[in-house]
């Protein structure tokens, strides 16, 4: 078995373990997400934070904004490649981690634009004493997290850096998740998610990732091949040990 045959079936088989088991323990409005969204909540139902600062405003803005710039960066870097020779080695990585980055969030925005799953804060019903849940699939477009897709795409760094710079492939798998889940949460106790939906968004961008990495998988492996310098300037990848 090949590392792209190897590799490939070792993520389609956490995928589908992940899937089944966010599917049986964690469903959207389940007693779980329920469970853990509560503690943000009032008597009334309401979610007090929803409009806190630090939460509205520097996570939901402030840190979107500054890993928005970050791809920015990767994008101009990209353009920068195709006339400064210095970062033309890296415009594949560069044009890579940028445009599968954006599928990502792209895919978890089109699936938000079409669900029927409805934000927590619009879920609830005042009553004389306390409030009730109205699990009802209106007023949605709400599922899953289109903010926490945005760390979350972090991780396509990993893919893009597996073969040629395993440390940095890392640095990026973990800090993506670590971003996209802060995120999430952040947005969960807005109310504006619940934890179901910011799972359900690091599975999806897992996935994408993965499809697009099965498919450039010849591609970056080449790219992670070390390059000799022949005479007359042309330059010849080596095979990988």
């Amino acid at each position: 078995m090949t590392d792209q045959q190897r590799f490939i079936f070792i993520q389609a088989s956490l995928l589908l373990c992940c899937s089944a088991i966010l599917w049986v323990f964690f469903p959207v409005g389940g007693a779980l997400d329920l469970s853990l969204i509560e503690p943000w909540m009032s008597e009334a139902g309401e979610f007090p934070l929803r409009y806190d600062w630090a939460l509205a405003v520097l996570n939901h803005s402030w840190v979107k904004n500054v890993l928005i710039a970050a791809y920015v960066v990767i994008l101009l870097q990209w353009l920068a490649s195709f006339k400064f020779a210095p970062l033309k080695p890296q415009r594949f990585e560069l044009g890579y981690f940028f445009w599968a980055a954006m599928l990502c969030t792209a895919v978890v925005g089109i699936l938000k634009s079409q669900s029927a799953h409805a934000c927590p804060w619009s879920m609830t019903a005042a009553l004389p004493h306390g409030f009730l849940w109205v699990l009802k699939n209106e007023n949605g477009h709400c599922f899953p997290g289109g903010h926490a897709s945005t760390g979350f795409a972090f991780m396509t760094g990993y893919f893009v850096y597996r073969l040629s710079n395993p440390k940095r492939a890392y640095f990026f798998l973990f800090s993506g998740f670590i971003l996209g889940f802060a995120m999430g949460w952040a947005q969960m106790m807005r109310g504006a998610h619940f934890l179901s939906h910011n799972l359900w968004t690091a599975w999806v961008v897992w996935l994408v990732n993965v499809i697009i990495y099965g498919i450039f998988y010849k591609r970056i492996a080449l790219q992670a091949q070390p390059v000799i310098h022949l005479s007359g300037g042309a330059e010849a990848h080596t095979p990988l040990p």
